[in-house]
């Protein structure tokens, strides 16, 4: 979970404008060093004036004089306003249970110093900077599971992070090693921060742990469907289906959906120069092929269009800069509602409740090619000599296990609130929730992608094997990288888990899609 940094990591430079999510991901899983440019700076610096002003009045203004969220109504004097951003983040820090992914705190964290950076949280140019520096050392702080409900900001959390900017808590070093904060600090050469007036406030207050794990999903998620893409191909080849109905004048002229167009050109791409598509009326003559076969594209079309939407919520939250009160350019600071996790939460949910679908029908199409009535002429489970061998029977019951509960984890969050903080936030997103469970759910598809793949290449291969025609250039290619990756064909039983870890390894690498883009050109 806690790898060391890659030596030669790139630069990504944060200024004033809008990060990438290519920029998120090198940071996160890429460990690229991060700088922060002179525009930021001076937008900082000038807004950080603005905060010093109001500080210096004798009316209370929300995050610079006064306490948080119900506490908000007391008047901090000048010489607690210390002692106030120090005690925020501590008592903030409450997570509990495991430690949240390396790659999603260093997401977390890249993003807030975004927004730091932005120019509209107020906070010195030295906080970001520090930010900054924690990452470059490759210093993770440990965050916790459970904390954050996804309103006001992921408090808990960005808190357990802040805490290291103060060089307090604990964090995993360069080489994973877990120490506390300060010592893993000195060693580095970084000074912990002093906050001052509103700038623990700014430090918690933003949606970056949600916008990280979707924007991270959102990458997985891209490559996820293209090997659907895949699989189904393989599958619908496997059972001598027809590929008439990929036919590009069946999509986008008369049902315009982008993604499902896109599903079917990548599947006929798949299947080009295939000797075993539109056998369908030959020994055991079909009018249509089944749902999970004839439908592939329009499912997985759904999925693709869930993902576009999706990915232009991530835009426009990455453009964002979240913080509550905010700096406006012409110097006002203002309160919102900009920490609401909604927006995020959402699309969340639609990509867990898209990925259960795609793995759903998924399954559908493994059990049909190992079902010795539905698959024409394949042996039972694909079995050496059915009956002494059971071959993928029980790959199919890891499958469908694995396709339960990602039907589990569709259940949306972001359809509850439990209020907060004496009734003051009285209605939350639970984003970060809707996050970490559609992870879960997206490695979840990758598995169940994985156990496809593996039936589909040993039935393509019994096909081959016994004479009924040559495969797909592009399918042979899959079956290929299978093999290669260490997935074995056909033959007597065998310890079963290693090829089916070794197919979901070269599904999450990527390697499958590329060994197959080798042949078709890139996919959608």
């Amino acid at each position: 979970m806690h790898s060391a940094v890659a030596p030669d990591a790139s630069l990504v430079l944060v200024g004033k404008a809008d990060v990438s999510a290519e920029d998120v991901i090198a940071v996160a899983r890429g460990n690229a060093r991060v700088e922060i440019g002179p525009d930021a700076l001076a937008e900082m610096a000038g807004a950080r004036a603005r905060i010093d002003a109001l500080a210096a009045e004798p009316r209370p203004v929300y995050g610079v004089s006064t306490g948080f969220g119900a506490l908000a109504v007391r008047h901090i004097s000048p010489e607690l306003r210390a002692q106030l951003q120090r005690s925020l983040v501590r008592s903030h820090a409450a997570g509990m249970g495991p430690v949240v992914e390396r790659e999603v705190v260093r997401a977390l964290m890249f993003l807030r110093m975004k927004t730091l950076a932005s120019g509209r949280t107020g906070v010195r140019p030295l906080v970001a900077q520090t930010m900054a520096a924690i990452l470059n050392a490759g210093i993770t702080p440990v965050v916790r599971e459970f904390g954050s409900l996804g309103c006001s900001g992921d408090l808990a959390p960005l808190s357990h992070c802040a805490l290291v900017l103060m060089g307090e808590g604990e964090a995993y070093g360069p080489a994973g090693e877990l120490r506390l904060a300060g010592e893993l600090l000195e060693q580095a050469g970084i000074e912990p921060v002093e906050l001052l007036e509103k700038e623990g406030l700014a430090l918690i207050n933003g949606t970056d742990g949600m916008l990280g794990m979707l924007v991270m999903a959102l990458a997985d998620l891209s490559r996820l469907f293209t090997t659907a893409d895949i699989t189904a191909a393989m599958s619908l080849e496997a059972l001598l289906g027809s590929d008439k109905v990929l036919a590009p004048e069946l999509h986008g002229p008369i049902r315009p959906h982008p993604g499902q167009a896109l599903s079917a050109a990548n599947m006929l791409a798949v299947l080009q120069g295939s000797g075993l598509t539109g056998h369908h009326q030959d020994d055991a003559p079909r009018v249509q092929d089944a749902y999970s076969i004839r439908c592939a594209p329009q499912v997985a079309g759904a999925g693709r269009d869930t993902l576009a939407h999706a990915q232009l919520v991530a835009s426009r939250e990455l453009a964002a800069s979240v913080d509550n009160p905010v700096v406006l350019p012409d110097g006002r600071v203002e309160s919102n509602g900009n920490f609401h996790g909604a927006p995020v939460a959402y699309v969340l949910d639609f990509l867990a409740i898209a990925a259960a679908d795609l793995g759903s029908i998924s399954e559908r199409r493994t059990d049909r090619l190992l079902d010795k009535a539905r698959s024409h002429g394949l042996p039972a489970f694909l079995a050496d000599d059915p009956g002494v061998d059971s071959g993928l029977m029980i790959a199919q019951y890891t499958q469908a296990a694995l396709v339960s509960e990602n039907k589990r984890l569709a259940v949306p969050a972001s359809v509850d609130s439990i209020p907060s903080s004496a009734m003051q936030e009285d209605h939350v997103s639970m984003g970060w929730s809707a996050a970490r469970k559609l992870r879960q759910a997206v490695d979840n598809l990758g598995r169940i992608l994985a156990v496809e793949l593996t039936a589909a290449a040993r039935a393509l291969e019994i096909r081959t094997d016994n004479g009924s025609g040559p495969t797909a250039p592009a399918t042979a290619a899959a079956v290929a990288a299978a093999r290669a990756a260490g997935v074995g064909g056909p033959g007597r039983d065998r310890f079963l888990s290693p090829d089916l870890e070794a197919a979901a390894a070269l599904v999450a690498s990527g390697e499958l899609v590329h060994a197959v883009e080798q042949v078709t050109g890139p996919l959608a």
